[in-house]
């Protein structure tokens, strides 16, 4: 009498294990990484300014630069 059926189905539970267990440490991952991304949004650029010492147009609130520049904002000329 062959148990080819009780193994076909255990295969199927570890290869589903196996399956879960790689979703669920991509998931922590992909968790970890957002707060690098959200950093990002906030860097002097994104928010469309520039780094300085001094601004003459303005300072951007939320605009991160380094060391102890400002996040100043641009000088535009609208049409």
């Amino acid at each position: 009498m062959k148990k080819q059926g009780v193994e076909l189905s255990m295969n199927v539970i570890i290869i589903a294990a196996i399956g879960l267990l790689v979703l669920v440490i991509l998931a922590v991952l992909v968790i970890n990484s957002g707060g690098r991304f959200q950093g990002g949004t906030q860097s002097c650029s994104v928010k469309g300014g520039v780094c300085s010492a001094t601004c003459s147009n303005g300072e951007l609130s939320g605009g991160t630069c380094e060391g102890s520049n400002r996040c100043c904002k641009i000088f535009t000329v609208s049409p």
